[in-house]
């Protein structure tokens, strides 16, 4: 499948992207548009990984006040909590709709290689980056691990490069970084 949006082959994302979709882990977000550089969702990204571990059913029921019964994350979501994939964002919510940051996904992206039973013991010194301060205490070590195991770069901007935690990861960053995980993580 071609879309309109797609970046060339040279591109940073190109390969990414073209392994999400291989991989049946992607969607389009129409029938001719990827939206690369579109935010990706809580929702998305657990769905991405319920699809890597072959949708399967969930045991029992979804918890979560905000998701309701029959869209198409909710077995996803269901599945991930019940694997320990995600806890949620407290108050018995998941936000499913809320862009997902660049250090929920390495806390998401921890969780899934913690369950499928990977070594996730690499830790990365994240103090050469300028906003290594900026992490939150919950997302350190994830994100800590995340960037020794490859998954996770800085991003520059201003000319600096920077990890920017709170940041919305793109459609195209996530299919990158989890064509890295088959990479280094699954392959290692």
């Amino acid at each position: 499948r071609r879309f309109t949006d797609m970046p060339a082959a040279g591109n940073w994302a190109h390969a990414g992207i073209d392994f999400a979709l291989k991989q049946g882990l992607f969607n389009g977000m129409s029938s001719t548009t990827f939206e690369p550089d579109g935010s990706m969702t809580r929702a998305m990204l657990v769905t991405v990984l319920w699809r890597l571990d072959g949708s399967r059913a969930p045991a029992g029921r979804n918890t979560f006040t905000d998701v309701p019964g029959g869209q198409w994350f909710t077995d996803a979501v269901t599945w991930a909590a019940e694997n320990g994939v995600v806890s949620g964002i407290g108050g018995g919510c998941f936000a499913p709709n809320s862009n997902v940051t660049r250090e929920q996904t390495a806390v998401i992206l921890f969780n899934y290689a913690h369950s499928r039973g990977y070594d996730v013991g690499a830790r990365a010194d994240l103090s050469a980056f300028p906003d290594a301060g900026s992490v939150s205490g919950w997302a350190q070590d994830a994100l800590s691990w995340a960037n020794a195991a490859g998954l996770i770069n800085g991003t520059v901007y201003g000319g600096r490069t920077i990890l920017d935690p709170q940041g919305s990861a793109s459609r195209a960053q996530v299919a990158k970084i989890l064509r890295s995980y088959a990479e280094h993580v699954v392959n290692a």
